[in-house]
């Protein structure tokens, strides 16, 4: 019994001495990701959302008119999947503090908020998405990373009562 004991002791300690991950640590990565250098005129993406399990179940590309007007984003996003459904979502970044921004978007419960630093964007916010002819709330984790001056990778975890449900990559290039 006192083995047990100490073995769960042992995980607990390994589990709560993980710390998370913060745009912070990207901090000094280059090239910088920064917003309203970014997403500034014509982008496209290309991507996959796949399931809890990892698996791969649709396939997509999109187009996105980036453009900031009084220091206010708006991005205009045309999703067309591979079943041929097609889907619109309009974003407008508003910067709160140095570093930082509100998202929102109609689909997005909300305001949704992110921080940037060194390479990197980390945004969280509530999604409303169409399953099954009703609507479900996701918790989205979104990551990017500035790979190069034209491209950004980009990592979407969904979350349904703080489980992991699914997750989209995408690669967004500008034109």
């Amino acid at each position: 019994m006192k083995n047990t004991y100490l073995a769960l002791l042992c995980a607990v300690l390994m589990i709560s001495g993980c710390s998370n991950i913060t745009v912070n640590d990207y901090a000094n990565n280059t090239p910088v990701l920064k917003p309203q250098e970014f997403f500034t005129g014509n982008l496209t993406a290309k991507g996959v959302v796949k399931n809890r399990s990892g698996k791969v179940i649709r396939h997509f590309t999109a187009t996105i008119k980036a453009s900031w007007h009084n220091n206010i984003g708006t991005l205009d996003e045309k999703f067309i999947f591979n079943d041929g459904e097609i889907q619109y979502r309009t974003w407008t970044l508003t910067p709160t503090q140095t570093n930082q921004f509100n998202a929102i978007a109609g689909d997005v419960i909300g305001i949704g908020t992110g921080n940037f630093a060194g390479n990197a964007i980390n945004l969280h916010y509530l999604l409303a998405v169409q399953y099954n002819n009703s609507t479900i709330n996701l918790n989205v984790e979104d990551w990017m990373w500035r790979i190069d001056d034209q491209t950004v990778l980009n990592e979407s975890t969904l979350f349904k009562f703080g489980f992991r449900v699914g997750s989209i990559q995408l690669v967004i290039q500008k034109d």
